[in-house]
């Protein structure tokens, strides 16, 4: 598999770095508040297992399934909810955590509904930002790392759900996903 791969973006420690960074500044923001994380399936599962290690507050996690690129390297556009919380989220804090933030199409659809659900705040945290990339008016309030727009795998992220394994983060070879 890391033949397939142009580049390393982030290695297994970068990346811990990173989660170790967010965890701090998520952890003060959030001290004696109701904090629920949201994790966004299925590639934001690893981020997210090593972020919240990191988070020194009480706090609950749930999910959402959500879709967009339906087996391809770019957003449809249409966003797709494949599974809903299983929680109630009424005035909780509300943490987003998403894997990559590009289109932001996704996450504007996520986040109107969210609040639609009467949150008593609803942040998000990604660990890659792709602004160059933006089509939607949204913006993660904590960020890992803002990348280049190239199509990354590993660490969660995936093309046609191989490579979500890799304990780091990659380009893939545009002959991979071009053929």
């Amino acid at each position: 598999m890391k033949n397939d791969l142009k580049a390393i973006v982030l290695t297994e420690q970068d990346i811990q770095d990173l989660c170790i960074q967010l965890g701090e500044q998520i952890t003060q923001d959030y001290q004696g508040r109701d904090l629920l994380c949201v994790g966004i399936l299925k590639g934001s599962v690893l981020f997210m297992t090593d972020l919240i290690k990191r988070i020194d507050v009480p706090l609950a996690i749930d999910f959402m399934d959500v879709s967009s690129y339906h087996g391809g390297t770019e957003s449809t556009g249409e966003v797709q909810i494949l599974k809903d919380l299983s929680t109630s989220i009424e005035n909780k804090d509300v943490l987003i955590i998403e894997d990559i933030l590009e289109t932001g199409t996704t996450l504007k659809s996520i986040t109107e509904l969210l609040e639609s659900r009467r949150v008593k705040s609803l942040e998000i945290v990604t660990l890659l930002d792709k602004p160059n990339r933006r089509k939607a008016d949204i913006e993660a309030k904590y960020v890992g790392r803002k990348i280049p727009d190239e199509f990354v795998v590993g660490y969660g992220l995936d093309y046609g759900e191989k490579y979500r394994n890799l304990p780091y983060i990659g380009t893939l070879k545009p002959e991979i996903y071009n053929s």
